[in-house]
């Protein structure tokens, strides 16, 4: 299996929309190598980064479904490091 290390830049607008947001997070979370949250309370938003290490297709899907949450932006740099891991 392929995996690829990507961070993944989430902005947070809605505070209603955080909950579903951590639900989807969790649901990845033998993914994430690393997470950071910072709130901007002069501009009422939160800023998370996310450092993943993932098949690429897994990567797509969980930044697809962010991106559908109403009120959070996304966007997800990749490195070109490669890693191919064997499957238990």
């Amino acid at each position: 299996m392929e995996t690829r290390v990507a961070l993944i830049g989430i902005i947070v607008e809605k505070e209603s929309s955080a909950e579903e947001l951590n639900s989807l997070l969790h649901t990845y979370g033998k993914y994430i190598v690393g997470r950071m949250g910072i709130p901007y309370r002069q501009k009422k938003i939160n800023i998370i980064s996310v450092a993943i290490d993932a098949p690429q297709d897994v990567i797509s899907a969980i930044t697809g479904r962010i991106g559908k949450i109403d009120g959070i932006s996304v966007k997800t740099a990749y490195s070109n490091v490669i890693t191919t891991e064997e499957q238990a």
